[in-house]
């Protein structure tokens, strides 16, 4: 087994080992959440790379490096806490001042970058639906639940920064309002 790099075998039964050493099967809760939260990652990770924007992309990054906290802390890895929500609504308070606080429906696709957060915002919703069930069981703590609560709403809200940006730059209006 020491040869083994990438592939350990050790799930071609349906199980996987988490933090605390447990194994539990792949479709368990915990797993499909920390699962879907590292998807919700990826796509962040795109809007990044696409970004062109220093202060949206310091954001990205932040949010990537504490979403892999909050996946290692609900993968029961010892020492882990959660990530501090007072970061997250920091970021939407940030973004209310530089885009206005009037709500109002939006459709992706205006910019390549804004697009792929909303992708990553609508897996984030997914987490939040596959953890509300850990939670209203008390197997996932309120902590982690309620930064996942948040979390699509500071990457909706990061989407419309960067769509912001790209029509005052730009001086182009939405393009399927």
């Amino acid at each position: 087994m020491n040869d083994l790099w990438i592939t350990t075998k050790g799930g071609d039964k349906g199980e996987t080992s988490i933090g605390s050493g447990d194994r539990l099967p792949k479709d368990h809760p915990r797993v499909e959440t920390y699962g879907t939260l590292d998807e919700c990652q990826a796509h962040i990770g795109m809007a990044r790379s696409l970004c062109e924007y220093p202060d949206i992309c310091d954001k990205l990054c932040a949010l990537e490096q504490d979403l892999g906290k909050l996946m290692g802390y609900i993968a029961l890895y010892p020492g882990l806490s959660c990530p501090d929500i007072g970061e997250l609504e920091k970021i939407t308070e940030i973004v209310g001042n530089v885009t206005g606080k009037t709500f109002r429906f939006v459709r992706p696709g205006d910019s390549t970058p804004g697009a792929a957060l909303h992708v990553a915002r609508t897996v984030a919703r997914r987490a939040e639906r596959i953890a509300v069930k850990m939670y209203r069981t008390g197997e996932l703590a309120e902590d982690a639940y309620r930064y996942i609560n948040r979390l699509s709403d500071v990457i909706y809200a990061l989407s419309l920064w960067y769509d912001n940006l790209e029509r005052d730059k730009t001086g182009e209006k939405p393009t399927c309002s």
